[in-house]
């Protein structure tokens, strides 16, 4: 039966003494079912995105008090007693801007307390520092460390073939050491482990003490924070002095279609994107160094990649000519402070191996690397992956190998760097969802791609540009590793933004 359906026939207030049949089949108590019930038709109904995400907080609080033993949350209680469409309809739009809770549901929930300070008189706290102390209430996960994501801008489809159900990475794998998992949570299957209490019961890492023992560097995903994060982009995008000017580039963007659209391959746009650029740009050192890498790659996976001294030699020479620009002295200033690195030398090693280390995504060994797939492009299974860059798109439109079908997102920025989500056919083989910047530097690029992979490695990473929001997604490679079990950049690309 259709759950709206079920809704529909179900739809009699909560009381305490008429537990609702269905509601129980479903493995969910009256109050639950009722709250399913108004996040459904929010969702589906209504269209309203922010309600329906503060009602699945209040469901997921309600569980909590349940696992308790207890009734549920009062909150909840109050919510669903009576016609709860009318109820939501009428009253909830004050809520889910601020919510209100009881205090019994306050002292032992997170609800409107993410990130507060330190509460003495709490059951439980919900401050940054409550995972290393292990005092966080039980909901704290849910409703803290997935706040940032629930706040994004609404994404546009992108679709990662090969990194498509990805689990959240962190930049390490190694199990038997604690670099890169300082305060990280207990986990069963780790041999070793690297929290607040594995001195407590005798199950830390022997390199605990020396890397997790102090305030330095503790965490691959969380010790940035988001209003870090916004700061050091918008630094990057004000140092960004390379990128190209209005009068640079000429755009001739078309067909806008829908995002359901774009799985037909018609090809709306009987002009080039590109209608004119000023190749002067390419002409600047980090614009020669980039191009001149592009073309050292076998676009097919399963192709094992087999570099000359010459191709090594360009790669040395892009990081040498990126770290000259402010856009990378940024970067690095904002890293080295927050003790991920301790010297530039250190940086761009990192670099080197993140980007430019092969790894296999097909058949033969050493067939991809994260340059390759973001900037240069793949195919796989007959479908291009990773192909992210406006200047590779540019020259292989030029050279007749590209043909721009449409797009379903153009930024909101008035000048470049700008985003455009679009659809394209490489030689043959459709591109259903490639986001771009356009007329930014490579450095640029390079510089926040790094910094989402760094700080935000295998998630949703947001930024801020020129004030507006934007978000990163970046993938770890997972099937092999460099030095102490470093991870390889799988992909980056953005996700979203808003208008």
């Amino acid at each position: 039966m259709p759950l709206l359906t079920l809704i529909e026939e179900d739809a009699l207030p909560c009381d305490d003494s008429t537990p609702r049949k269905k509601s129980l089949q479903s493995g969910l108590n009256c109050h639950q079912f009722c709250l399913f019930s108004m996040r459904i038709f929010f969702f589906e109904r209504a269209g309203d995105l922010h309600a329906g995400l503060f009602l699945e907080r209040v469901f997921y609080l309600d569980l909590t008090f349940t696992r308790r033993g207890q009734r549920g949350s009062p909150m909840l209680r109050h919510l669903c007693s009576g016609t709860w469409e009318d109820r939501a309809l009428s009253s909830f739009a004050p809520l889910w801007g601020g919510v209100h809770v009881g205090e019994d549901d306050r002292t032992e929930s997170c609800a409107s307390r993410c990130y507060e300070k330190f509460d003495r008189d709490a059951a439980c706290q919900c401050d940054r520092r409550c995972p290393q102390h292990g005092d966080c209430c039980e909901d704290y996960e849910y409703l803290c460390i997935a706040e940032e994501d629930s706040e994004e801008p609404e994404r546009f489809l992108e679709l990662e073939e090969e990194t498509e159900g990805a689990p959240v990475g962190s930049l390490y794998s190694a199990p038997n050491s604690c670099q890169g998992r300082c305060q990280e949570a207990f986990h069963k299957h780790h041999p070793c482990h690297c929290n607040a209490r594995c001195q407590e019961f005798g199950n830390c890492c022997e390199d605990f003490e020396s890397l997790c023992g102090h305030e330095g560097f503790s965490r691959s995903s969380d010790a940035i924070t988001k209003e870090e994060l916004q700061g050091i982009s918008e630094k990057i995008y004000r140092a960004d002095t390379n990128k190209a000017q209005k009068e640079d580039i000429v755009l001739n963007s078309q067909k806008c279609i829908s995002p359901s659209e774009t799985r037909d391959q018609v090809d709306c746009s009987p002009e080039p994107l590109f209608t004119y650029v000023n190749e002067k740009l390419f002409s600047k050192p980090t614009y020669a160094a980039f191009i001149n890498l592009l073309n050292n790659y076998q676009r097919d996976t399963g192709r094992g990649e087999h570099f000359t001294a010459q191709q090594l030699a360009e790669q040395d020479t892009f990081l040498r000519e990126v770290m000259k620009t402010a856009v990378m002295k940024e970067l690095y200033g904002f890293l080295h402070q927050q003790n991920r690195y301790s010297s530039e030398r250190e940086f761009v090693s990192d670099l080197k191996n993140m980007w430019f280390g092969l790894y296999s995504r097909g058949s033969e060994e050493g067939d991809s690397s994260g340059f390759e797939h973001v900037f240069s492009g793949e195919v796989k299974k007959g479908k291009v992956t990773g192909f992210h860059n406006w200047i590779r798109f540019y020259t292989q439109e030029k050279a007749g190998l590209v043909d721009y079908y449409s797009h379903i997102y153009d930024g909101p920025w008035d000048s470049y760097p700008d985003v455009l989500a679009m659809q394209f056919s490489w030689d043959g083989y459709y591109k259903q969802v490639g986001s771009a910047f356009i007329g930014s530097s490579p450095e640029f690029e390079f510089a926040l791609y790094s910094l989402c992979f760094i700080a935000r490695p295998g998630k949703v990473c947001q930024l801020s540009l020129g004030g507006h929001p934007l978000a990163i997604q970046t993938y770890t490679w997972e099937k092999s590793t460099y030095g102490n079990g470093k991870k390889y950049i799988a992909t980056a690309y953005v996700v979203s933004s808003t208008q």
